[in-house]
């Protein structure tokens, strides 16, 4: 993660992998490959099966710059792509980083999503402020470790009375010198079934399950001006981007040529997903 991986917009990194190119490379010509480190285990960005939305978004890329993909799979959450796969040169992109990390060289941004709240359509009424959960009728709320969403349950005195309930979602399973989270599609589904008032996520780790639900469900964009007691502001928006080696600045400028390109695809499968955007700032 970046250097200030608490407050980066979800606790692992994404993968990335394949479906249907809207673009292809020219007739006869053999297409140079784009390999991309991927995450078998990183839905709903990356899986094994190569339907998520990374998996779409990489394809679509791949095929506006003329090439094929490569996908280098990893057993592993995405969090440790760059460290195992781009730094050891076993590939050459991430996608799905934050526009500011400090690990690689990252590409222009694709697309700019928040913090939501997940809530019934009938639940509990929250509007767009983070402090909504101070006040509001909620007790249990579903949120994934180290993130803005957790830092919010401290912040609004939510915390204690979460924690039993926060680490049930992970079978109260031991998150000493080992990555553990939530899934992603547990945030969703605790929601749905009842057992959670609301969940706080990043939109595009819910997305999908949120459109899915059989029970209605909705999601409210947060207000990105989130900061602690102290004053330190923790960003509730992210520009999404790709992630380069820093050596690698070739790539990086064929990636961002390929984007603009690739924008209405990308948009598309973006809206598909159900991710609510908001216009990229950097």
């Amino acid at each position: 993660m970046t250097s200030f991986a608490q407050f980066s917009r979800r606790a692992a990194l994404l993968g990335a992998a394949v479906l249907a190119a809207p673009f292809a490379a020219s007739p006869g010509a053999a297409a140079e490959t784009l390999k991309v480190c991927a995450s078998k285990i990183e839905a709903p960005y990356s899986t094994a099966k190569g339907d998520g939305l990374e998996n779409k978004i990489a394809k679509i890329v791949a095929g506006a710059m003329g090439r094929d993909v490569e996908f280098v799979w990893f057993d592993k959450a995405a969090i440790y792509l760059v460290r195992d796969g781009l730094d050891k040169r076993l590939c050459d992109v991430v996608f799905g980083v934050d526009a500011d990390d400090e690990r690689v060289k990252t590409t222009k941004p694709y697309f700019r999503t928040g913090y939501v709240y997940v809530t019934k359509v009938d639940g509990p009424k929250l509007g767009t402020s983070w402090k909504d959960i101070e006040t509001a009728p909620v007790s249990k709320i579903a949120v994934r470790f180290s993130t803005p969403g957790e830092l919010i349950l401290k912040a609004t005195g939510k915390y204690e009375e979460n924690v039993s309930y926060g680490l049930s979602l992970v079978n109260f399973e031991d998150k000493r010198n080992k990555y553990t989270q939530v899934a992603a599609d547990r945030l969703v589904n605790e929601v749905a079934n009842g057992d959670a008032d609301a969940s706080i996520a990043f939109a595009s780790d819910v997305a999908r399950y949120v459109k899915a639900s059989a029970t209605p469900l909705k999601m409210t964009m947060l207000d990105d001006d989130f900061a602690r007691a102290d004053g330190l502001k923790i960003p509730l928006h992210f520009d999404q981007a790709i992630g380069v080696r820093k050596d690698d600045a070739a790539l990086a400028a064929a990636i961002d040529e390929a984007l603009v390109k690739a924008k209405p695809e990308i948009d598309r499968a973006l809206a598909d997903e159900g991710v609510p955007v908001l216009q990229p700032n950097t």
